[in-house]
């Protein structure tokens, strides 16, 4: 009896079983191995099964942007001595204005001595007004000088030594070209003689001054900071964000520049020192109009009355003059406390530390129960 060799034998239903098994194996030992790295399928459809809720990132923001900086702040006894001189300045600049009056002539008596009465604690001048009272209102004008001069000069300096840096070329030829120009300008007299020049303006406006004193300030800051750029533009980071397409603006001020945030921090108090000293010196020499009294012409009127050289009067020259000093070094010490708040390790070693000390007082309970259990 002849076979039909279309019909399959034993042997040929035995291979295609065995077959048919090795490729069920391969797909298993496939389909293990995509479970191994998390999951069924391709492994671009894995996903995460931890789900951040908006407690977690309020946590995280609390994290970075407040305990951080405070813990850091706190550790640190320069920061903690430079937070308070600046917190007394701003406290007396803005609430002490509201409660301290401002001071006339024969107020008091003349040269009164500082800490004879709890009514004139710094005494008085030869005109009898009250030393206390024109420290707290010279303040509040002070701190305007300061706000718009340091913001002014870390402003421009950023931005035209970032833009420099960064472009190259053309751009940093005509901008570095501007910056030399202002730093080989003498920039005391310059605002000197702007100062002269537009003296209906400057009158009655702190700000005004600040800003004046910026005009010959920012070109340090922009020759160093186009130097950084220089070599940041060269990172990994930098050159992706240009092949993803990002702007130049958003790459240089939200990419490049934070990372210069410690050097700009320290030339910001630098630049709020550098403000007091000019404008008290140029209201000392009597440059500038004034209409009410300041550091500058305090002193300028109590060395016209030769105070520094007579002890019932000396009081009415250390004043101001230790007004000027504490500022001074409160800001010296606050430039050194956030260069350390605003570097990236530092923050990211207190960060962490505080996820440490969160992670270890979750388990010791636990830890607790273990031994209790014992």
């Amino acid at each position: 009896m002849t076979r039909n060799s279309d019909t399959p034998t034993d042997e040929d239903n035995e291979r295609m079983d065995l077959e048919s098994a090795i490729v069920d194996d391969t797909d298993a030992i496939v389909d293990e191995r995509i479970e191994t790295d998390g999951g069924v399928g391709t492994p671009f459809e894995v996903v995460s099964e931890y789900e951040e809720t908006r407690r977690d990132r309020y946590r995280k923001l609390y994290d970075a942007y407040i305990y951080a900086p405070i813990s850091i702040i706190w550790r640190d006894w320069r920061a903690r001595i430079g937070f308070t001189i600046v917190a007394v300045y701003l406290l007396m600049g803005t609430v002490g204005t509201l409660f301290v009056e401002p001071t006339h002539v024969t107020e008091g008596p003349a040269l009164a001595a500082p800490f004879e009465t709890t009514e004139y604690i710094l005494g008085t001048d030869a005109q009898g007004r009250d030393l206390f009272s024109q420290t707290v209102h010279s303040t509040s004008t002070i701190l305007k000088m300061v706000l718009a001069g340091a913001v002014c000069t870390v402003g421009i300096g950023t931005i035209v030594g970032a833009i420099a840096g960064y472009k190259g070329g053309m751009t940093d030829t005509v901008l570095s070209s501007i910056t030399d120009v202002f730093i080989n300008i003498p920039g005391f007299p310059l605002v000197m003689v702007l100062g002269l020049m537009f003296d209906d303006i400057i009158l009655g406006n702190p700000f005004a001054v600040g800003v004046l004193l910026s005009i010959a300030s920012w070109g340090g800051l922009a020759r160093a900071i186009r130097s950084q750029m220089l070599t940041l533009r060269k990172e990994s980071f930098v050159e992706a964000s240009q092949a993803m397409g990002i702007g130049t603006p958003t790459i240089v001020f939200k990419e490049i520049v934070p990372h210069l945030m410690p050097f700009v921090v320290i030339n910001l108090t630098n630049s709020g020192r550098k403000v007091i000293f000019e404008a008290v010196a140029l209201y000392y020499l009597g440059i500038l109009p004034f209409e009410n009294l300041n550091w500058g012409n305090i002193l300028n009127l109590a060395y016209g009355a030769n105070a520094h050289a007579r002890p019932d009067a000396l009081h009415w020259f250390l004043v101001p003059m230790f007004s000027i000093v504490f500022i001074s070094v409160g800001l010296t010490l606050l430039g050194q406390s956030l260069d350390r708040v605003f570097n990236p390790r530092v923050r990211a070693r207190h960060e962490k530390t505080t996820a440490n000390t969160e992670t270890e007082g979750d388990n010791e309970p636990k830890t607790n129960e273990m031994m209790g259990g014992v």
